[in-house]
């Protein structure tokens, strides 16, 4: 089998890899394979670094069996008859995408999608969560030294690697008593977590966060139940909650009225209760000045989020009395950050995270075994112009018009 690292071709460029230099050397080495590096002047890792881990750099990779990237392959670039692996945006029958799909099928394509590569208890084996969480942390650090100027950071985009940005947190200088708040405990919330660790600031308990004050700044992380309750007043259940979050209200006021930053990591169902709402925020009682938004649900559960922002534009304000966008640091205003391509403003370390987990998790079952049957039950399409078995429920998503 000889597999392919493609390069990347959707605009905007993205400079994430599935496998880094040493890790595609280490894939070729273990399961015997062939590995081809289609030559790119994008990548965080350059042609030469992959030449001088022994690896071949071709213009033409149209030889290969699997061919492997990260965003969506542009239609023109597809090559039929192949097994694909990267994020296709389709499972959730974005329209934007309907057309890659249909071209998938009308090729003959096998599309393997990271984003539902699971284990069988349904936990995803790979993501780029942790560092959508370490960068937006970073970038919510940064938007209050922006505010006050107090202290001044290099973007994430800016600093070579992840250890570049943490020697830029010791620039940093918050004010005793400063809080910060994290909704979320999965992966992106680890990753916020990391670099509030990294900056030295403690952990609190909920109950501590809301009725103490500091000498330091401190952070707390709430798990689901933290902020949702049954409108019925009967015990939370977690489970029945993320089977059907109706019937369930939001109670962050409190955390609002404590905290000067808010750091949104949690997963959210559309039919979920809005968790920081326009009452909260106009409030004279709300005391968060900054809010980075690493979930990013635009008009969703977090009110200021109004837009996504971009990597080279991060910022903006939130007016809640007029509920509009105003400059960033407009008085009365709540800062925004909004970046919803976290992760590749440190490629590097974000590949080499996600090439770590591919090498554990999802090549076995490529190239020896998968008794869990990892690479079926992700795949969308089956290589045979047909949607996976485990897909059918797409067919009308394919169907519909043309956008």
């Amino acid at each position: 089998m000889t597999i392919g690292i493609i390069r990347e071709g959707k605009t905007p460029p993205d400079k994430r890899v599935p496998f880094t230099p040493e890790q595609a050397a280490e894939l070729q080495k273990t399961f015997r394979v062939k590995v081809l590096i289609e030559s790119s002047n994008i990548r965080a890792y350059t042609d030469d670094e992959y030449r001088e881990a022994g690896l071949e750099v071709v213009n033409d990779i149209s030889s290969c069996d699997v061919l492997m990237g990260v965003k969506e392959v542009p239609i023109e670039q597809l090559h039929a008859d192949k097994t694909y692996f990267f994020f296709s945006h389709t499972i959730k029958e974005q329209p934007y995408n309907r057309e890659l799909l249909r071209a998938v099928l009308d090729k003959n394509i096998r599309l393997v999608d990271y984003e539902v590569l699971t284990r069988k208890n349904g936990s995803r084996v790979v993501a780029f969560g942790r560092y959508a969480g370490i960068v937006g942390a970073y970038n919510g650090i940064r938007a209050w030294g922006v505010r006050t100027s107090d202290y001044t950071l290099t973007p994430a985009h800016l600093c070579y690697d992840r250890a570049e940005m943490n020697a830029e947190l010791d620039k940093a200088k918050l004010p005793n008593n400063f809080k910060i708040v994290i909704t979320g405990t999965g992966r992106v919330s680890q990753g916020a977590q990391e670099v509030l660790k990294d900056l030295g600031v403690e952990k609190v308990s909920p109950l501590e966060f809301l009725d103490r004050d500091y000498n330091a700044p401190v952070y707390t992380c709430l798990e689901v139940n933290h902020y949702f309750f049954r409108s019925d007043n009967k015990p939370f259940d977690k489970a029945a909650f993320y089977n059907n979050p109706v019937g369930h209200i939001a109670r962050f006021t409190p955390f609002t009225q404590a905290a000067d930053m808010y750091i949104p990591c949690h997963y959210w169902d559309s039919r979920s209760p809005f968790i920081f709402t326009n009452d909260d925020a106009r409030s004279a009682a709300c005391r968060i000045k900054i809010v980075a938004d690493v979930s990013c649900d635009i008009d969703g559960p977090v009110v200021s989020t109004l837009r996504p922002s971009t990597i080279d534009d991060p910022l903006y304000g939130y007016d809640p009395q007029q509920h509009a966008e105003v400059p960033f640091g407009t008085e009365g205003s709540i800062g925004v950050m909004a970046v919803d391509n976290l992760p590749c403003e440190l490629p590097r370390d974000a590949s080499k995270d996600f090439g770590a987990e591919l090498l554990m998790e999802v090549m076995p079952a490529l190239l020896d075994k998968d008794p869990e049957e990892r690479i079926e039950r992700a795949s969308i399409t089956d290589g045979r112009g047909q949607l996976g078995k485990h897909f059918s429920h797409l067919q009308g998503y394919v169907d519909g018009p043309a956008i």
